[in-house]
């Protein structure tokens, strides 16, 4: 055993010590976050507007803050852009970490000095808290791959702006730095298939244990080694270990990422945004990520189905139920303010509290008043992969059919499979079957010949690849939405089809 994993030891009982120190009072540890941002950020120009100096309560907060998305802090944001200072946040931010919205375009979130932390830290004491709760810490004395999007920055208003997984590249411990792969140099590769050869050059022959990124791009990192050598990454990689993802739910790409490994490996979630490191996977046998209460972010909860009301609920972390879907509204020391990121989370745990995320709030499917979401599309997936166990799934979306040339209108399952099942009307009726299970709207549809049963469209090898390629969105952190309540990504994936 090598002096990393050796000192992780103490460092990792430490970190869960604190941990569980916060877990034990989530509530007092949340009002404490509240009352201290307000006070840090009373003399911004948001402060300012709205009256922080006033706030004395939750209510009164909920009274001067309002909700909104990017669009909501843009003008803010625009003012930082220009130069000017404490205005969403003491002082100016240390990054911006640009991003793509589907209704704002580019967008420009700020991180400062206060909340690298949240980014940095979070991601250290996954690690740590993984080593605390297994044991297991040999996989620091080996080679670390983070596919990742470019390390490169560029200034905005004298401001480092780049992706967040970019900038997290530049605060890696100095001490793993020498653990770390890619290069630098290959990392900074923006064109995605050539990075990935690059990557595969620099990583074949080099003693992995962890892998990190979005499944759906690891997956094809191992396509790739497996088209070259003919064997299974874990003849490749034998000391590989440990696989590290988020982003996307991995269910639907468990499959065939295992059956490419050649052997079980452990594997860990994390909920990184732009907009904050949300949460992360602390237990190993039982479902959630635990919800980080403390680290500089008071959260907010709308149940979803009132998010686009007038005046919706608005909970702080004591009022949240079991099994409801919320939407999920930050305000950090970021100088992010009544900010919804777009996610749904429901809570499986309140003891401590733990989520799942269930998709986004504009992703569903209501062409009929349905309402499905990406939790009950990804669940029908996985329920219909288990009972046709030869499937090997790529990816997939679905999009609603609303006039089809003949017949009643039905949902298009778009699916490109690695190995496609046997009896594809059977698994076309599993998946059916299981999403009238989840969703009694789509079964009063179903009942009352409003729509007709789903129909699954398969796609060719490497259709949503060549999709993303035609977008500009081929790699790094991106991913493709599960589900459209328009026809304009499966239209796409079928003209290129």
């Amino acid at each position: 055993m090598g002096i990393k994993s050796i000192l992780s030891k103490p460092l990792a009982n430490f970190t869960a010590k604190k941990q569980h120190s916060w877990m034990a009072k989530a509530v007092t540890v949340q009002n404490k976050w509240r009352k201290k941002i307000i006070s840090e950020a009373s003399n911004t120009q948001f402060g300012h507007d709205h009256h922080f100096n006033e706030i004395d309560s939750y209510e009164s907060f909920k009274q001067a803050v309002p909700v909104q998305d990017y669009e909501g802090l843009r003008p803010y944001i625009e003012q930082i852009k220009e130069g000017k200072s404490d205005v969403l946040w003491k002082g100016k931010p240390l990054y911006f970490a640009k991003t793509s919205g589907t209704t704002s375009g580019v967008k420009y979130i700020p991180i400062t000095h206060d909340s690298i932390h949240n980014h940095i830290g979070s991601a250290k004491n996954a690690l740590l808290n993984y080593i605390h709760e297994t044991g297991k810490s040999k996989f620091l004395d080996h080679k670390l791959i983070f596919l990742s999007g470019s390390p490169e920055m560029s200034k905005t208003a004298g401001i480092h702006t780049g992706r967040l997984s970019g900038i997290s590249n530049h605060h890696v411990p100095s001490y793993l730095k020498t653990n770390q792969l890619p290069s630098y140099g290959t990392n900074c590769i923006d064109d995605w298939e050539e990075k990935l050869d690059r990557i595969i050059d620099e990583t074949m022959h080099q003693p992995m244990s962890l892998i990190s990124g979005i499944p759906p791009w690891v997956q094809m990192y191992f396509d790739k080694i497996q088209e070259r050598t003919g064997k299974k990454i874990k003849d490749v990689f034998p000391e590989f270990d440990l696989f590290v993802y988020g982003g996307v739910n991995f269910e639907p790409y468990k499959a065939k990422l295992h059956e490419s490994i050649g052997k079980k490996i452990d594997s860990m979630e994390l909920y990184p945004a732009s907009e904050g490191f949300i949460a992360y996977q602390d237990k190993f046998d039982s479902e959630g990520l635990l919800l980080l209460l403390d680290s500089g972010i008071f959260y907010e909860f709308i149940p979803a189905e009132e998010y686009f009301d007038e005046n919706p609920a608005r909970l702080s972390i004591g009022e949240v139920e079991l099994n409801t879907n919320y939407a999920l509204i930050i305000n950090s020391n970021a100088g992010l303010w009544g900010y919804s990121i777009g996610d749904t989370v429901k809570f499986v745990s309140i003891e401590p509290y733990r989520i799942i995320v269930t998709g986004r709030i504009k992703h569903f499917i209501s062409a009929f008043g349905e309402h499905v979401i990406a939790e009950e599309i990804e669940n029908a997936m996985k329920y219909a992969c288990e009972k046709h166990p030869e499937v090997e799934l790529v990816e997939f979306t679905v999009a609603p059919k609303v006039s089809p040339k003949e017949g009643l209108p039905y949902h298009e399952w778009l699916v490109e499979f690695a190995k496609e099942p046997n009896n594809p009307i059977g698994f076309a009726s599993d998946l059916d079957k299981k999403l009238i299970e989840l969703n009694v709207y789509y079964k009063d549809l179903i009942d009352g010949n409003i729509l007709r049963p789903l129909t699954i469209r398969i796609l060719e090898k490497n259709a949503f690849i060549n999709y993303m390629k035609s977008i500009g969105k081929l790699g790094g952190q991106n991913k493709v939405p599960r589900l459209s309540n328009d026809r304009i990504i499966a239209d796409k994936l079928l003209q290129n089809n």
